[in-house]
């Protein structure tokens, strides 16, 4: 348990140790962690207990871009979804590890980690298993569609949105995506636009210069003079278009920059650790507890509540006066102060002997 709670903490998840108990952080922000180490710590998650994640949710529909701009989004063929439904679920967990391992989180599409677990909700709602697995490889698969986002893959990105809404509908990650993605589809929407734009200038002011030599044939010796003032003329067409492009551009990404700082998950500001239960501690036993709890808006905790514990009550008081103390930077989402659910596992864990 100890090696597995260091092994979490490497890659970015919330690891407190004081006084023989640890507590582990399972919704932790993943962020600098390489697909290698994701596909790692997903792969360990498929057999940790965690709440059943089952609820179906749509995405939400985003702006529609020029087909040139947008690479084509792999698609779940019909033969796909047989081939899964046609499998047992111990064969659909193991497919689901395999894709862990080479980092096959959300695609591609009909054979990739996410699919395969939620298969195996549909044949087994109850599996504890695929349950645990589909909330801790979230915040993964999360930032794989973003990537997908910031490649401006905005089909393939669309259907992994949905299919994290079907893993995990109420997660405010998803209101991020969604809103990054909307975003810069319309950014692309519009840098396309201004190209376009520059281009009828310059075609406007080629055409002009063109017609002009042709009304007012000039003589032999003046040609070269006028074909240099065209060029000049040109020029300056297309040096005072492409400064507007870049205006617009800068303007349209810091708007893009602003929207994306307004939008961010809640940060602990103070945690307070547990105490060991003095009668655990005199029969030696350790053990952990889930717990979940929301962030209101002025970042104090409340609706706390165990959600499974083991051993059973033994160490459920401890855990939720601790976490009744602790004190949250809140969520944005859209530039207000939202309140979020979370959940956490603590560790209670005796030291070793010296």
């Amino acid at each position: 348990m100890v090696k597995f709670c260091h092994q979490w903490g490497r890659y970015g998840f919330l690891a407190v140790a004081l006084g023989g108990f640890v507590i582990l952080g399972a919704g932790c922000s993943h962020s600098g962690q390489t697909p290698q180490n994701k596909s790692k710590v997903a792969v360990k998650a498929a057999t940790a207990p965690a709440k059943a994640a089952t609820a179906l949710a749509t995405p939400a529909t985003a702006t529609t871009v020029p087909a040139t701009l947008a690479k084509a989004a792999t698609v779940a063929p019909p033969s796909a979804e047989l081939r899964m439904q046609a499998m047992g679920v111990h064969e659909l967990l193991s497919s689901a590890q395999e894709a862990l391992k080479d980092d096959r989180l959300v695609a591609p599409a009909g054979d990739n980690a996410i699919e395969y677990y939620l298969m195996v909700l549909k044949k087994q709602p109850d599996s504890r298993v695929a349950q645990d697995a589909l909330r801790e490889t979230f915040p993964f698969a999360a930032q794989a569609t973003d990537q997908a986002i910031n490649q401006k893959n905005f089909p393939e990105a669309q259907r992994e949105i949905g299919l994290l809404a079907r893993a995990d509908p109420t997660n405010y990650t998803l209101t991020i995506l969604r809103s990054k993605l909307d975003a810069q589809r319309k950014l692309v929407a519009q840098q396309q636009n201004a190209q376009q734009l520059a281009a009828q200038q310059k075609l406007a002011a080629q055409q002009a210069s063109q017609k002009a030599q042709e009304a007012r044939p000039p003589p032999q010796k003046n040609i070269a003079e006028i074909a240099a003032a065209a060029k000049v003329v040109e020029q300056k067409a297309a040096t005072e278009a492409a400064a507007r492009l870049r205006q617009q551009l800068a303007a349209q990404q810091k708007f893009a920059a602003q929207r994306a700082a307004r939008n961010h998950g809640a940060v602990v500001i103070r945690m307070v650790p547990p105490k060991f239960p003095l009668s655990a501690a005199r029969r030696g036993l350790q053990g952990w507890v889930n717990i979940q709890f929301t962030v209101k808006t002025d970042g104090s905790v409340g609706n706390v509540h165990v959600v499974r514990s083991d051993p059973p009550r033994v160490f459920d008081r401890a855990a939720i006066i601790a976490v009744r103390q602790w004190r949250f930077k809140p969520a944005v989402i859209n530039g207000r102060s939202t309140a979020t659910v979370h959940e956490r596992k603590i560790q209670f864990t005796l030291p070793k002997a010296p």
